[in-house]
């Protein structure tokens, strides 16, 4: 570790990849619309067809880069219709990284950066939840990838909840 980053790989003495986890995962945002599993357990999981894990990284310190983790699974558990009380457990896997460039792709599952088939999992869990408006929430809790766990905040946005349609269960975003 370095300056609170993570030293991933050394390719050459004078060049060192360096990977700021802390950083890397507040930019990764959940889109996430979820429905429930039952309503009455307040336990609710992503609905995969209309959710998505995305993120947005610096090229070059010059513009970004977008991508999306496309095997994932989030799970909520509430007692709360507010999610005040909301724990959040989220896992991808690090092999279904899409940036649309294969090369690119290839490069970020391979040693130099995430090594995906060393540590095939990234891995969040919220211990602790803050509410900061009546629909933002701070969740605190440890992100572990690629065999390092650190404690790590990130914003969740509660868009609202409705019976929906086509199930006539509650859905949440």
């Amino acid at each position: 570790m370095q300056d609170g980053k993570f030293l991933l790989k050394k390719n050459h003495l004078k060049h060192k990849k360096i990977f700021d986890m802390k950083k890397t995962f507040m930019i990764l945002s959940a889109f996430v619309l979820l429905t429930a599993f039952t309503a009455w357990t307040g336990i609710w999981n992503n609905d995969d067809a209309h959710s998505q894990l995305t993120f947005t990284v610096k090229h070059l310190g010059i513009t970004d880069v977008t991508g999306t983790f496309n095997d994932f699974d989030v799970s909520i558990e509430s007692k709360k219709a507010d999610f005040s009380d909301a724990v959040v457990e989220l896992t991808a896997k690090v092999a279904s990284i899409d940036t649309r460039v294969e090369a690119r792709d290839n490069h970020l599952k391979s040693a130099d950066f995430f090594d995906a088939e060393k540590y095939p999992d990234l891995y969040f869990k919220s211990s602790g939840i803050r509410k900061i408006t009546p629909t933002k929430f701070q969740l605190t809790g440890p992100l572990t990838m690629h065999g390092v766990t650190k404690t790590v905040s990130v914003i969740m946005d509660h868009t609202g909840t409705v019976e929906n349609a086509a199930n006539k269960k509650q859905t949440a975003g």
